[in-house]
């Protein structure tokens, strides 16, 4: 069955493989027969150490001694001197105006009606390219195009219908018929083969001897963000015999030699007398008169203001352009026109006094700074010792793991508050992302379940 990781695994995953992992032996070391390991991800190591802090930096204390004031008596001016205003409106008048609603518009067309088709920014280019101004074109102006038609001529030709080539007729070859004998097989020799004889005999051989090796195990767990894929086991091969069948010669092959006589047959055979021969006969070429039209010259165009005179050779093709202005169109309107401007009469306004109290200042306020120190406070902190790095862990796998031991498994990861589903004895995904998630919060090495981790739930093994 394929896996198929998330992207969320994934992106876990591959920084695994750039990690400054300590150099890693090929097969885990100090290893027993019957266990298992796996290259796991150990997690960091940190250590405790004790540091002042400044929890509240030195400042100064501020009090303030306020002001001093005396009241005494005064005059002061409650309203000042103002102007009273009063508006006089404008007066308008009414006056008419021809107003612009739609300029005169020129534009091309095909005739000098106003039903003519428009004439497309190609033709006037061409109209232009042809050497005619028609910027300075005015209202009313037309031009026509105008061609010469293609020139041709007759020509005569002498037309090849048949090479000049050789008749050839072959005169076949005469013989005569002749008796001869000849050897269809000649005398030889034959070998005849007497084979050997031989008995079948068993013996049992040593194929491979008793051996421990390292195997690759299947890791439940190696699903788990981290988890490499290796997995070792060191197993016991016993050794391997085979009992085979030997053919053991008891008389060796020999050989006789037959004679064979030749064999002879008489046939009739043909002579040459005389070879077959190729007579040539002579052809000469022959040859048609034929009148061809070749195009002389091409169709010529070009473009003429029906002012001008046209020359008799020319033709008119059909396309004319003519420069045609539309009016402009206006309308009357009444509009009111200022006749006499607004104005503002001005008032003088008295100001206005009270005797009233006041307070007037005897003495500033004062600030009066004191210093206050600095507070501390020595907190712990966690330094790094280690990176995080690969390494071999002995885990469970297919030879020491059993449905009963997952299932213990999944109780007590949920017990500890990590949910790993019904446990069913299974390695689900929601398993494996409970296990990898409680051995990234116990800071235990992840990929793969490792002996530590079964230790820190508790869970014992009958062979451990």
């Amino acid at each position: 069955m394929k896996i198929k990781y998330s992207k969320l695994l994934l992106g876990i995953l591959l920084p695994i493989t750039y990690l400054h992992a300590e150099v890693t032996t090929l097969t885990p070391p100090d290893a027993k027969p019957g266990e298992c390991y796996a290259k796991v991800v150990l997690p960091a190591e940190y250590e405790t150490i004790k540091e002042q802090v400044m929890v509240k930096e030195p400042s100064e204390s501020i009090s303030i001694i306020p002001a001093k004031y005396d009241t005494v008596k005064a005059e002061v001016e409650v309203i000042p001197e103002t102007h009273k205003l009063t508006p006089i409106p404008a007066n308008y008048k009414e006056v008419a105006e021809t107003i612009v609603v739609k300029p005169a518009i020129l534009s091309w067309k095909s005739s000098l009606n106003e039903d003519g088709n428009p004439i497309s920014p190609v033709i006037l280019a061409a109209i232009t390219s042809s050497g005619i101004d028609i910027q300075s074109a005015q209202s009313g102006d037309c031009f026509r195009e105008y061609y010469i038609p293609r020139k041709f001529k007759k020509i005569s030709e002498e037309i090849l219908v048949q090479e000049e080539h050789n008749e050839t007729e072959v005169v076949p070859p005469e013989f005569e018929t002749i008796e001869k004998t000849i050897v269809v097989k000649p005398a030889s020799k034959k070998l005849v083969n007497v084979p050997a004889v031989y008995e079948e005999v068993e013996e049992k051989i040593l194929v491979a001897p008793e051996k421990t090796m390292w195997k690759k195990g299947q890791n439940p767990a190696q699903k788990v963000s981290g988890a490499t894929g290796e997995i070792m086991c060191l197993v016991k091969v016993p050794a391997k015999y085979k009992t085979i069948k030997k053919r053991v010669l008891k008389e060796p092959a020999t050989t006789r030699i037959e004679e064979i006589p030749a064999e002879t047959k008489t046939i009739e055979i043909k002579k040459l007398l005389t070879d077959s021969q190729v007579k040539n006969t002579p052809v000469d070429a022959v040859y048609i008169s034929a009148e061809k039209t070749e195009l002389e010259k091409e169709a010529q165009f070009a473009w003429y203001s029906t002012k001008n005179k046209i020359d008799d050779k020319l033709h008119f093709s059909g396309q004319q352009v003519c420069l045609i202005e539309e009016p402009a169109e206006t309308i009357e309107v009444t509009k009111m026109v200022l006749d006499t401007p607004a104005k503002v009469d001005s008032e003088v306004v008295p100001a206005t006094s009270e005797m009233i109290e006041t307070q007037e200042l005897v003495a500033e306020a004062k600030v009066i700074k004191t210093p206050v120190e600095a507070e501390y406070k020595t907190i712990a902190k966690k330094k790094k010792v280690t990176d995080e790095r690969v390494g071999w862990k002995r885990i469970l796998c297919q030879t020491n793991m059993s449905k009963e031991i997952i299932t213990t498994l999944q109780k007590r990861l949920n017990d500890k508050g990590y949910d790993a589903g019904e446990p069913d004895g299974l390695m689900g995904r929601g398993t494996r992302n409970a296990l990898d998630k409680f051995q990234r919060e116990s800071n235990l090495a992840t990929g793969g379940i490792t002996y530590e981790t079964l230790d820190a739930l508790d869970i014992k093994l009958n062979h451990q």
